[in-house]
C-alpha cells in the first residue's frame, strides 16, 4: 500500500483506483483538466473524480470497475446536477455495452484513459457552478495543508 497517494481513503478497489489514476492522467494531459478525487457533493454523493478544465467546464466521472458494482449502484442520475458532463469510466476488461449510451464513456487502465463516447454537454445554472467552484477551491487547499501539515500522528 506504500505506492497509494497520501489522500486515498482505501475505500476503493484496487482497479478503481487503476482507473482513477489513468482518467485523471488523460483529462490533465489531453484536456487541461484539473481533478479531484473522491469529492463529496451537496446532495451526500460523492464523485469518484470531478475535473475542472481551463474554461470552468465540470465534469464528474463515475468508476464502475466491474458489472456488479455498475448492477447495485444506482444513484449515478444524482451526479448529473453538478456537472456541465457526465461520464461512466471502465477498466478495459469491463463490458462497454453494460453502459447506457445516453452518457459519456472512458475506458482508463493505470497509465492513461481514452474517450470512447462523448458526453451530451449540459450547463449547470451559474448559482451552482460558484458554489461548487468555491467548494473545490476549499477542499483542494485543505488537501494540500494536510499534506503539508499532517499534524500528529
Amino acid at each position: 500500500m506504500s505506492d497509494l497517494p497520501p489522500i486515498v481513503d482505501l475505500r476503493q478497489s484496487a482497479t478503481a483506483l487503476r482507473v482513477q489514476r489513468g482518467v485523471m492522467r488523460m483529462l490533465r494531459e489531453r484536456h487541461d483538466m484539473a481533478c479531484y478525487a473522491e469529492v463529496p457533493l451537496r446532495n451526500g454523493r460523492r464523485a469518484d473524480v470531478l475535473a475542472v478544465g481551463p474554461k470552468g467546464e465540470i465534469w464528474i466521472i463515475e468508476i464502475k470497475s466491474s458489472l456488479i458494482d455498475f448492477q447495485v449502484d444506482r444513484k449515478w442520475p444524482e451526479y448529473r446536477e453538478f456537472s456541465d458532463k457526465f461520464f461512466f469510466a471502465k477498466p478495459p476488461e469491463l463490458d462497454a455495452e453494460i453502459f447506457p449510451e445516453s452518457e459519456g464513456l472512458i475506458v482508463a487502465d493505470g497509465h492513461d484513459g481514452a474517450i470512447l463516447r462523448d458526453s451530451p454537454d449540459t450547463p449547470l445554472p451559474g448559482a451552482r457552478r460558484k458554489a461548487l467552484m468555491l467548494k473545490l477551491a476549499r477542499l483542494g487547499a485543505d488537501r494540500i495543508h494536510v499534506l503539508m501539515d499532517p499534524g500528529p500522528k
